[in-house]
């Protein structure tokens, strides 16, 4: 796990990518995506330019909410699109610019766990909620096409 200083932060793993294609669709895992600031991660119906086209979770902090709640649910669940190893978010986050090959994304705001969470497992909105356990949400800066096991970085704003 990283610990905050100005600069890069030591690079981490992209474990995971997902996607949904229509509100309230399971997602669906693929190995490799292209992301771009005009449609997000592609087939995603949430892509759209915003404060949350992308989500990133990691895998530690699901780990820990899922332990909180004594179950071991796949990630997918939390419906995130992108799952990171080595790498937690916190407040101090916002405005870091993750890189993944030639994509960028800014964070821009937490990830907050929904109702679908309490649907999914009782008690999981509630560990999805301290230090950021659910994730952050990116903006894409610059397009770029990702696969499972890429390098990611952090570069502190």
């Amino acid at each position: 796990m990283f610990r905050r200083n100005k600069g890069v932060i030591p690079m981490a793993i992209l474990k995971g990518i997902a996607y949904r294609n229509k509100r309230k669709a399971e997602m669906m895992e693929t190995n490799a995506v292209q992301v771009t600031p005009e449609r997000g991660v592609e087939g995603c119906y949430r892509g759209k330019p915003s404060d949350r086209q992308v989500t990133v979770m990691s895998v530690e902090d699901w780990q820990r909410a899922c332990a909180e709640i004594d179950e071991d649910l796949h990630w997918t669940t939390r419906r995130a699109n992108l799952l990171v190893e080595d790498i937690s978010f916190g407040p101090a986050s916002v405005g870091d610019i993750i890189i993944i090959g030639d994509l960028r994304m800014q964070i821009t705001i937490e990830t907050d766990p929904c109702s679908r969470m309490e649907q999914a497992r009782k008690g999981l909105m509630k560990a999805l909620m301290p230090d950021w356990r659910g994730g952050a949400c990116c903006r894409v800066l610059s397009a770029g096409k990702i696969n499972v096991g890429d390098i990611v970085e952090v570069v502190r704003q």
